[in-house]
């Protein structure tokens, strides 16, 4: 089912419908599965954003559908969060109800690992190599979890995640849990076909042969070294902010963003308390008291410097959520 589309004069009626769902929704599940009025920041890597009406902790495929039936019953707006990475939540909140995907259990099987969507992915990563199963190491210090990895086809160093995923377990707007391969999920650049759809990722099967894991486990040391120095540690961020662009010849790599940014010199530009990473071009960091009107501003700022500079339309990695929205779909 999807949901209604609310005009601007109608979100009065939506909170209000919203807020009650909600509270009804409270005292049908049991203690601890559901926070009411759950601040953003304290659950997103950037820590900018008002409360969600409702925050569900969703551990089963169970809790997951109840939740989302539920949801379409009563007409309220859905997002399944992960790690709470590449979000930019809106100052005023999200009316709806927020899925908080902690479903974690790994297990390997002959040349796979089948992981639950709320496992964190560099977790995934550490496992496997740990299980002598090498390959995903490229993705070392990638942060959020494997279902926002996933559904944004996170990647770098050459490599995507959509390269290595075998079958996801997705549960349908419908109530039905259904397992897909790879090329029913539309992989393309920081992208999928899962990506703002009615569908929800639960578990995802992997690629992960046995094998020699002395040179995968430098790669990852020399990736989370290279991490460290070049990406913000003690300020809070959503990781790379802009997607990087198209080669400019069929066969070529994409062309990064942070190159073009910095050669406007836009390291230590700064709206409020947003200012873009002294070390990075293409990463936005909260200096602490940093609103969601201060990031877009900022980002907007650099994107028109681009325009402006290169005739070049950068495009957002990080997602923006709205405080009115719908629909459903999944964050990192």
């Amino acid at each position: 089912m999807m949901h209604r589309q609310d005009a601007p004069d109608n979100h009065d009626a939506a909170e209000e419908r919203t807020a009650a769902a909600v509270r009804d929704l409270a005292g049908t599940v049991g203690e601890g599965l559901l926070e009411i009025d759950t601040v953003l920041s304290e659950v997103t890597t950037f820590h900018i954003g008002g409360p969600a009406a409702g925050l569900a902790h969703v551990r089963t495929s169970d809790d997951a559908r109840r939740f989302l039936e539920f949801a379409g019953e009563r007409e309220i707006d859905v997002l399944g969060l992960g790690g709470g990475s590449n979000l930019l939540v809106d100052d005023n909140g999200f009316c709806g109800l927020i899925l908080r995907m902690e479903m974690t259990d790994v297990v390997f099987g002959p040349g796979t690992v089948r992981a639950g969507a709320g496992l964190p992915f560099d977790e995934l990563i550490a496992l496997s190599l740990a299980a002598g199963r090498p390959g995903l190491e490229f993705a070392s210090g990638i942060p959020g979890s494997l279902g926002g990895a996933v559904v944004g086809n996170a990647g770098c160093y050459g490599h995507e995640i959509g390269e290595f995923v075998l079958e996801a377990t997705l549960l349908r707007p419908d109530g039905s849990v259904e397992r897909v391969g790879p090329e029913d999920l539309g992989f393309r650049y920081r992208s999928s076909d899962l990506k703002g759809s009615d569908t929800l990722l639960l578990d995802v099967l992997i690629h992960a042969e046995a094998g020699n894991v002395t040179a995968a486990v430098a790669e990852r040391h020399e990736h989370l070294t290279d991490r460290l120095r070049k990406h913000p540690v003690d300020e809070p961020c959503a990781g790379s902010y802009f997607q990087n662009l198209a080669p400019s010849s069929p066969g070529e790599r994409r062309r990064a963003a942070g190159a073009l940014l910095d050669e406007l010199g836009v390291r230590g530009w700064r709206e409020g308390d947003a200012a873009v990473y002294h070390k990075h071009a293409n990463i936005i960091v909260n200096l602490g008291r940093a609103t969601c009107l201060d990031v877009l501003t900022l980002a907007g700022r650099m994107k028109a410097a681009v325009v402006d500079k290169f005739g070049e339309e950068l495009v957002e990695e990080v997602r923006h959520l709205p405080r009115h929205r719908t629909g459903r779909g999944f964050c990192g």
